[in-house]
């Protein structure tokens, strides 16, 4: 278990605990889902630091030990967008790498596509191009498969589910989507339990998925996203279909894009060898190798 070193740092008026890890000008803010932490990203911090950048690995708005605003409309998108601009901003760096997987990566998405993002490079993990997760979720194949989804619109009951016995719940969404289970030992669930059973932490987590079935935010831009754009996909993540990635590169200019064969949704924690490959890879020469085939 990687001791990571944390940093509290206000932005957005709100205050982001942040695992904090080398220095200099080049920034790597990596951006995690749900129900992760910063702690997700373990296994990429140690590498982004060798490859010359500084790395900020916040807990988003409502987890671990960030703020958590109270009310739905607190985590409409276009807030959680503003929180990587303040972040960036606040950083000072002259470059920016944004990573994100799963909500990190809807929020990365999101804030690559305003006109104002700062960013040189862009690396999304197992989430699609926001317009294609909207054509997906009009099918009934990706209902069937988003259907916690439809299930976090209802009041209180969700955060009582997840919540009990020690959040164990929380726990069994790693180990019973992961293929790979024994990268998901009970210490490590602890680690993500425990943040779960905070005070209003649940309630925080599940509101991302209330405010964006709820309108809270305003329309979101669609540019096309100019920056090179590195994006990885676990192939058999059982909560987003493959198909979803058909067509990323109407919306990316500069799109390199992986599939992970028998690795799940938790990609950069299931498979870091192969994931940190592609990653240092895509980053040195943009020539990144294809995953090793299923024996």
């Amino acid at each position: 278990m990687l001791d990571l070193q944390y940093q509290t740092i206000r932005a957005n008026g709100i205050d982001f605990n942040v695992a904090v890890a080398g220095s200099g000008d080049r920034l790597a803010l990596c951006l995690h889902g749900f129900p992760e932490l910063s702690y997700s990203w373990r296994h990429q911090i140690p590498l982004l630091v060798d490859l010359g950048y500084r790395v900020w690995a916040p807990d988003l708005r409502g987890y671990g030990g960030s703020s958590r605003p109270v009310g739905v409309s607190a985590y409409a998108l276009d807030q959680l967008v503003a929180d990587v601009a303040a972040l960036i901003q606040v950083s000072q760096a002259k470059d920016v790498l944004l990573i994100g997987h799963d909500w990190g990566a809807m929020i990365a998405w999101n804030y690559a596509m305003s006109a104002t993002a700062a960013i040189s490079r862009l690396i999304i993990m197992n989430a699609p191009h926001p317009a294609l997760l909207a054509k997906g979720l009009r099918t009934l194949r990706q209902r069937k498969k988003s259907w916690y989804m439809y299930f976090f619109q209802i009041p209180w009951l969700p955060e009582w589910i997840l919540s009990r016995r020690g959040a164990a719940a929380i726990g069994r969404a790693f180990h019973g989507m992961a293929i790979d289970k024994s990268r998901f030992p009970e210490d490590l669930l602890r680690v993500y339990r425990e943040a779960a059973s905070q005070p209003g932490a649940l309630t925080a987590m599940i509101n991302y998925y209330r405010a964006a079935f709820r309108g809270h935010q305003r329309r979101m831009p669609s540019q096309r996203i100019n920056v090179p754009t590195l994006m990885l996909w676990g192939e058999l993540d059982a909560a987003l279909g493959k198909e979803l990635t058909f067509g990323t590169d109407r919306y990316v200019r500069d799109l390199t894009l992986r599939y992970l064969p028998g690795v799940s949704h938790w990609v950069q924690q299931e498979a870091p060898e192969t994931v940190n490959a592609m990653i240092e890879a895509w980053l040195k020469s943009g020539k990144v190798p294809e995953a090793p085939a299923l024996p």
